[in-house]
């Protein structure tokens, strides 16, 4: 068994909280109904620290105070993705297995609902980052696309465990992997934290959604973070 360990982004110690909430989610599978209200009755309302938005069970942060670190990865064409080439577009930065065949399809089907709720030309970008590099097999992405029946916005983001580790810590995603052998065969079983950043166009993180969530919710928080378009620069 290997869990690859959660901890605070480097340089800095702001969110102690959600290192060991999502440690739990990690760990339990499915979990994210307590984490999601144990984050809000958490949490204070003052600079960096998140907040729970009214009739909304995500968590949000104010315009331009969370940065949302950058990677670089692979999309499943092959293409190189990164948050920075989607400035000035709201990203939904998802954590995803593409050979999961329980929560995974569900968390799909919602954050699939939401491009659908904006016009063709405001629809937020889904940056679904990999959580099982042992599972990206074009076979494997091209089932997910007809089975999950992917939107057009979905863009997977693969790499090799060291590249996708260090985004899940950056994001302090927790990620559990058993490995067995069975009739010679090495078989990788993930369990991970389900959960969702809305980045806003400029780049910043301006809300969080622990799994099971709505799309209503997501669509919500996607609105607030492409409200200050117009008025905000990006760096």
């Amino acid at each position: 068994m290997r869990l690859w360990p959660v901890s605070d982004r480097p340089s800095s110690n702001r969110f102690p909280w959600l290192k060991a909430a999502l440690v739990g989610g990690a760990l339990v599978v499915g979990a994210g109904v307590g984490i999601g209200v144990a984050f809000a009755k958490g949490s204070s309302p003052s600079s960096g620290t998140p907040r729970a938005a009214p009739n909304d069970p995500g968590i949000t942060w104010p315009a331009r105070d969370r940065r949302a670190p950058d990677f670089t990865l692979r999309d499943q064409t092959g293409s190189t993705i990164s948050l920075r080439s989607l400035r000035g577009r709201t990203v939904i930065l998802a954590f995803i297995d593409p050979l999961c065949r329980n929560l995974c399809p569900l968390e799909a089907k919602v954050l699939n609902d939401v491009p659908a709720a904006f016009p063709a030309t405001a629809r937020p970008a889904i940056v679904a980052v990999s959580v099982n590099p042992w599972g990206q097999a074009r076979s494997n992405l091209r089932q997910d696309a007809v089975k999950w029946r992917l939107a057009a916005e979905w863009r997977w983001a693969l790499g090799g465990y060291p590249a996708l580790a260090r985004v899940w810590q950056r994001y302090a995603i927790g990620v559990q992997v058993r490995t067995k052998t069975l009739a010679g065969v090495t078989v990788h079983q993930i369990a991970h934290t389900e959960a969702a950043y809305v980045i806003d166009p400029a780049g910043y993180e301006r809300a969080l959604f622990v799994f099971p969530y709505r799309a209503e919710d997501v669509v919500a928080a996607v609105r607030r973070a492409t409200a200050g378009r117009s008025s905000s620069s990006q760096r």
